[in-house]
């Protein structure tokens, strides 16, 4: 498997596609798939049966994954930023590129 740069809680922009420029929350990132989940971003509508659980049944929101290429770190300062990996006291720490500041 590879490393990600992104994890979940990570405030991301997208860069390309349908919602090139929306920002969002990472709620998942699915490892196998390269993908993640992003808060209010890439909305689909999800046809749901009547079940016990949900008797009226309906169409509900939810957000679809992403694909990892399509999404930008932001930093502090609110600016795009990529990502890169060091050691700092012991510990692997990850840094924007661009500021050169711990994430």
């Amino acid at each position: 498997m590879t490393k990600l740069k992104i994890k979940s809680g990570d405030q991301v922009r997208v860069n390309s596609g349908d919602h090139k420029g929306q920002e969002g929350k990472v709620q998942k990132v699915l490892r196998d798939k390269n993908k993640a989940i992003v808060e209010g971003v890439n909305m689909i509508s999800k046809h749901e049966k009547p079940s016990a659980s949900n008797p009226q049944g309906g169409i509900k929101e939810k957000e679809a994954p992403i694909h990892i290429s399509n999404l930008s770190l932001i930093d502090k300062n609110g600016n795009t930023t990529r990502v890169g990996h060091r050691e700092e006291d012991g510990k692997k720490v990850r840094f924007s590129k661009k500021s050169n500041e711990v994430i």
